[in-house]
């Protein structure tokens, strides 16, 4: 054991040198020809690794506001541009969006194989504390296993719900990693850190799941004789496979299609419900005006319906607000250069990534008042919507890219939240002040709030 770790120690340091020797080589011919983004040097081989450390997002603004709002950083042998400003982030996603429309494949990501009322009016007569954010996460699992499948197969009473709030957790976690096999591509065949072998666990584990759910309904479509069919997703799915036959769907499309979407579609939104709820028990005269729109639009004791939305615009403004402020996504996605492109006097070489600084764009004080406050009344009686027609907001992104399901986690997110400030009161436990809440966040695919909110209903 001892000799094989040896051996493999001694066969990295040798690809290290010899790729290094050779890089810098090429890097020196492409720097005689292109002018890149200004950036920080470096370390020899590591680059700026060490420098943006694990809160990447906090490093790169810092590191934005003494190399520019179009950067160079070098993470091991990989070239990232990150963009800072509104200015370049339009040049990339608007003027030249088709070539920069691919996206990196993150070592990650090859590991893959394959009611909420009831529960608050429980804890309120209980003096429970909740947990804002997997309360949301699981209303929304429900809601979107509702869309999908009809009926709600993931029972809360089975524990499924928990274990699937944790396999998300720790894939949106793993994902956001600094992941060396990224920036060195020559360790994809170690995975020394371990990321892949972790993440491909809670994938499998996931897959299980989502298998156990097929499972269900093809079992209920071979013992029927159609009269129960439901015409759902996964129906619809499961039609396609067999109509179509191996020139169609596999079971495993299926798998790994539900899978994406149960992912995608659930930290962002959940994470977005709990930074909203964070800063509205910060900011009680903003939660007393949102509670005041609620009761002067949806009378008579109802709940907010979908339909509900478009007369609410104090709750949109609240949520344009916490998106400004805690974007979902700090850095976007990835984007890939697909050839070669001027921007600003600097050159972007075929195949270097790109980061979008969302982080930094939305506190910017050149785009925005007082940035680092939270202000709804800024996005009332403003154009600025949620499509990335306006570079200084762009939570989805914007252009061919942007977030396919951004209608639908916008309504979850709204009728979550409103449902939330309209039935309940809400207090911090052990007699805490709202600002003494932690409001560090956490670094990731998504930017969580790294304590989390915990909050107790009472009557309003």
């Amino acid at each position: 054991m001892e000799l094989n770790a040896s051996l493999l120690a001694i066969i990295i340091l040798l690809s290290i040198y010899i790729v290094f020797n050779i890089s810098n080589k090429f890097s020196f011919i492409e720097n005689k020809k292109q002018k890149l983004p200004p950036g920080p040097n470096g370390l020899p081989i590591i680059g700026s690794l060490v420098t943006i450390g694990g809160r990447t997002h906090e490093s790169i603004a810092n590191l934005a506001e003494t190399y520019g709002p179009l950067m160079t950083l070098r993470l091991g042998f990989v070239n990232v541009v990150v963009a800072s400003s509104a200015e370049t982030v339009k040049e990339i996603l608007q003027t030249h969006e088709m070539e920069f429309i691919g996206r990196p494949i993150p070592d990650a990501a090859t590991a893959e194989n394959g009611n909420v009322i009831e529960r608050l009016f429980r804890a309120q007569e209980g003096g429970e504390v909740v947990e804002i954010k997997g309360l949301a996460f699981s209303t929304i699992v429900q809601l979107m296993s509702n869309s999908m499948f009809s009926d709600d197969l993931l029972d809360p009473a089975s524990g499924a719900m928990e274990e699937l709030e944790m396999l998300n957790g720790n894939i949106m976690v793993l994902f956001g990693k600094p992941n060396f096999a990224d920036y060195f591509p020559f360790l994809r065949l170690f995975d020394l850190q371990g990321i892949r072998r972790e993440i491909r666990k809670s994938y499998d584990r996931l897959h299980g799941l989502i298998d156990g759910i097929i499972d269900i309904r093809t079992e209920r479509r071979r013992s029927s004789d159609g009269s129960d069919r439901v015409g759902d997703f996964l129906d619809v799915l499961l039609d396609y496979m067999e109509d179509e036959g191996p020139q169609g769907l596999t079971r495993l499309d299926i798998k790994l299609m539900i899978t994406e979407l149960f992912i995608g579609g659930t930290d962002s939104s959940t994470t977005t419900v709990e930074w909203a709820m964070t800063e509205l028990i910060r900011n009680p005269n903003i939660l007393s005006k949102l509670r005041q729109e609620l009761s002067e639009k949806i009378t008579n004791g109802k709940t907010v319906q979908e339909q509900d939305l478009p007369q609410l615009p104090y709750l949109t403004a609240v949520i344009k607000e916490t998106m400004r402020l805690h974007p979902p996504s700090p850095l976007l996605l990835p984007r890939r250069a697909e050839q070669e492109v001027e921007i600003h006097g600097f050159t972007i070489p075929k195949n270097t990534r790109i980061w979008l600084n969302v982080l930094s764009i939305t506190r910017d004080p050149k785009s925005w008042d007082g940035p680092t406050c939270f202000v709804p009344e800024r996005f009332l009686d403003s154009d600025i919507d949620f499509r990335g027609r306006v570079f200084s907001f762009i939570p989805f992104s914007s252009g061919r890219r942007i977030c396919p399901g951004m209608n639908l986690g916008l309504r979850m997110v709204s009728l979550i939240l409103a449902t939330l400030v309209q039935k309940f009161d809400w207090k911090l436990p052990n007699e805490m002040a709202p600002e003494d809440m932690d409001m560090t966040d956490r670094f990731g695919l998504t930017l969580r709030k790294a304590q989390r909110l915990v909050l107790i209903p009472t009557k309003l």
